[in-house]
């Protein structure tokens, strides 16, 4: 059973995007068949277990992924001379929220670094 901290090295995060659309566009279109018929192509059958566990995997490898980015993009933004108002309005949120949001994925970043 994959998990996210298994998938993490072996995913990018656009390989992870793409496996998880494909094993969720599938499990969208065998749930709108009849659940008594069976499907004409294989592709179209129901996730297995294994396959609904690596969906929920890559779909949490895929959050962590974009939110390390997403600060990264920040930092980025910061270095660009933006400031805390022009980057919360960008996130949708307060310069407040943002930059709390930076400092605490920062203090994190330390605090995983010292371990």
């Amino acid at each position: 059973m994959p998990a996210p901290d298994d998938l993490e090295y072996e995913y990018t995060l656009l390989t992870a995007v793409a496996r998880y659309d494909i094993l969720r566009t599938r499990d969208a279109l065998a749930s709108a068949s009849s659940p008594d018929e069976t499907p004409l192509d294989p592709g179209l059958a129901p996730l297995s277990k294994e396959e609904a566990l690596e969906l929920l995997a890559l779909g949490e490898l895929i959050a962590r992924k974009a939110t390390y980015g997403r600060q990264l993009d920040v930092r980025t933004a910061r270095k660009a001379g933006a400031s805390w108002a022009q980057i919360g309005q960008s996130l949708g949120c307060t310069k407040q929220s943002a930059w709390e949001t930076h400092a605490k994925w920062l203090d994190e970043q330390v605090w995983t670094q010292q371990q």
